[in-house]
């Protein structure tokens, strides 16, 4: 059995590090959190050779060992745990060709942990372009490792990068950088104090508060004859120590690196002075957002409806091939119509997904970061708040994880409670299907509506903010640091996997909410709790009043719905719900999608499927829904009110716990939950009545 190899892979952000981890692993990955802790992990698996098989960790990108933000906590503290699961046997440390600098002040530190290393400079098919010349010989003399050149979009390097990881007992464990010359009389005690302990293993330990192995930092600091230092003592070391790294550093670059400025000309400048104009840069932002909101609808159309002809078809075949029986119903009425209900957006989430991993990977997305930032200062909110409500567009749980960056507490407040108005993926389908049936397929119309109901959740989000930072009174000015990558050509194989794997993610995750709420409103729906129910087919046949232009089957079906326990409820919340345009359907879609916003089309799809004997798709049944006196239900006035509840309303009882777990307190999720429907329920209700 070939031996498991544990590598750490490790990098600054815009390194091009996860182009490396697609490339190396392909589609053998697996994507969690850690223990404990709401940050993504990534692990990918291949086989090296027939005695090893190698299990690659993409870590958070990180700066350095200076750790300033839990995504770069989780690199220390694995680093510094050889008992940790995930301790590896070797690190590779990813360099970007055109910030060599920065990359190496990391990969010193890394040395100075003792772990065999290895020095992958990515990017090297841009070097010719740039101008860049690189002896790495030497540079592998001077850092005492192996230096490989790769090339994710070429593909080249990366044999070579398998075959010194074969040798990695080879790589030298020796420190390249001398911690104590920065004060050597502190460093002197503390060897003295401790040792067998590793200098600067010590000094992460006392710098980052980290009490990861059997040494402890009370056991320093209890100790007589060791001089303890203050927080702004050790800050003030921490800053020699990285400009000390730095003089290193340009020593060594000054031998190994060298650019011809002739070469190194881009047109990047250029593009900035556009992108970034204080006109001009919102103009094509707008333009951007407008055109992939109208892609979404003219590409995803025919695979949408293709989708929701088949999944009708299906639970058609099933009733008429199976037995019948409540266990045929289930599948056919239930868990069909459910799971149909999610998969029939599978084209417009991938498409979602992909324009965002362009945006990103060209280098764009870093530029409407930047260009938002000033904007937002007017709000209460740190530059660093752009990154959670742009990543709310995706989902509100990690966005709210991502303020963990901002540092003023009050800012980070800000920026958790109003994250959430930003228009998430889940709510795509809610949006989507209410657009289609009520907005005209004229022109931009739709697309012009899809992108107002992100612009009014992005508003709304100001607003909101602007409110807090009144109340606050935030005075503390907070500094916004961001890097601009170079731009480049998206690598369509790094595009796709992440529209994979956010697919993948999107679908495992909602299908098995939709999967589990769609039996039990199957259960509720078939189920009463009076003779009302039990004997329906008895009522409807003996009433003078049937409908003789109604199926009788469609009117038994509909009487036995309105009187199971799903019904009783939903009539329970419809006076509530009634003057927004709501009947006790949709009440009852309401309520499920709590769980997850995209339960709310399937929620309707397994009710109308319960309701009805006809063969029509999902779209189909929400249109022919008629109100008592025979109106539409899903008319303009209800699909907008539909639509505004949605954009206000608090996302999912998930976005609930994460803020709870970031606030450390009930309070203000709850005070979040509430006061975003409240304000939904208000909106609803006047565009409703004044649009009906």
């Amino acid at each position: 059995m070939p031996q498991t190899l544990k590598v750490a892979l490790l990098g600054s952000p815009n390194t091009g590090k996860t182009s490396v981890f697609n490339t190396l692993t392909k589609l053998n990955q697996k994507v969690g959190n850690y223990p404990g802790i709401t940050v993504e992990k990534k692990e990918g698996t291949w086989t090296l050779s027939k005695d090893f098989k190698v299990k690659l960790f993409d870590f958070p990108g990180c700066y350095s060992l200076n750790a300033n933000s839990i995504d770069e906590s989780i690199v220390i503290e694995t680093l510094l745990n050889k008992q940790d699961q995930d301790y590896p046997h070797v690190v590779i440390v990813v360099a970007d060709v055109e910030n060599l600098k920065r990359s190496l002040l990391f990969f010193t530190q890394i040395k100075g942990l003792n772990i065999p290393s290895i020095l992958a400079i990515n990017m090297a098919d841009r070097m010719d372009k740039k101008g860049v010349e690189i002896d790495i010989k030497r540079l592998e003399k001077e850092l005492d490792t192996k230096v490989v050149l790769v090339s994710a979009r070429k593909n080249t390097g990366f044999e070579k990068l398998k075959q010194v990881l074969l040798d990695y007992k080879t790589l030298s464990i020796r420190e390249i950088f001398d911690i104590s010359k920065i004060d050597s009389n502190y460093f002197h005690d503390l060897k003295k104090t401790f040792p067998k302990e590793s200098l600067y293993r010590l000094w992460l330990l006392i710098t980052q508060e980290a009490n990861f192995t059997k040494l402890k930092r009370k056991k320093i600091t209890d100790t007589s004859d060791f001089r303890t230092l203050s927080t702004l003592s050790l800050k003030k070391l921490q800053q020699k120590e990285t400009i000390q790294r730095y003089v290193f550093i340009n020593d060594v670059l000054k031998k190994t690196f060298t650019v011809n400025p002739s070469k190194a000309k881009s047109i990047g400048s250029i593009l900035d002075r556009v992108l970034l104009h204080k006109v001009f840069g919102y103009v094509i932002f707008f333009a951007i957002l407008l055109l992939i909101f109208e892609s979404i609808y003219d590409f995803s159309s025919i695979p949408m409806d293709f989708i929701d002809a088949s999944f009708t078809q299906l639970s058609q075949w099933v009733k008429h091939s199976f037995p019948s029986g409540n266990l045929t119903h289930l599948i056919a009425d239930g868990v069909i119509p459910g799971i149909g209900g999610i998969v029939i957006f599978i084209p417009q989430i991938a498409l979602l997904y992909f324009f965002l991993a362009l945006l990103e990977e060209s280098g764009y997305m870093s530029r409407v970061i930047f260009l938002m930032d000033k904007g937002l200062r007017k709000f209460g909110m740190s530059g660093k708040s752009v990154i959670p409500l742009v990543s709310g567009t995706a989902c509100a749980i990690p966005a709210v994880m991502a303020t963990r960056n901002i540092e003023n507490w009050r800012e980070r407040l800000i920026t958790i409670l109003v994250t959430p108005f930003a228009t998430c993926a889940a709510r795509l389908p809610v949006y989507a299907i209410l657009i289609a049936l009520v907005i005209p397929d004229q022109g931009f119309y739709q697309s012009l509506t899809l992108m107002g109901l992100y612009l009014i959740g992005f508003v709304a989000a100001m607003l909101s903010a602007w409110v807090l930072h009144q109340s606050f009174m935030i005075d503390k000015k907070s500094f916004f640091v961001i890097e601009m990558p170079s731009y480049k050509v998206p690598l369509l194989k790094d595009v796709f996997y992440t529209v994979w794997e956010k697919t993948k993610t999107f679908i495992v995750e909602a299908g098995k909410i939709i999967l589990a709420i769609s039996i039990v409103l199957w259960v509720l729906a078939t189920n009463g709790p009076r003779d009302n129910f039990k004997q329906a087919e008895e009522f409807i046949t003996q009433q003078d009043t049937t409908d003789q232009s109604i199926d009788l089957e469609d009117q038994i079906q509909s009487y036995k719905l309105e009187n199971s326990y799903i019904g009783i409820l939903g009539r329970s919340i419809e006076p509530m719900i009634a003057p927004l345009g709501f009947d006790w359907k949709i009440g009852i879609a309401l309520l499920s999608s709590f769980a997850a916003r995209e339960v709310f089309v399937g929620t309707l799809a397994t009710i109308y499927s319960v309701d009805s004997e006809k063969q029509e798709t999902i779209k189909e049944r929400m249109a022919n829904e008629k109100r008592a006196d025979g109106k539409p239900l899903f008319s303009l006035a209800t699909g907008i009110s539909l639509m505004l509840f949605y954009a206000f309303a608090l996302q999912c009882m998930s976005t609930v716990a994460i803020v709870r777990i970031e606030t450390k307190t009930w309070k203000w999720p709850l005070i979040q939950l509430f006061s975003m429907t409240f304000l939904a329920y208000v909106v609803s209700l006047f565009a409703f009545q004044i649009l009906q």
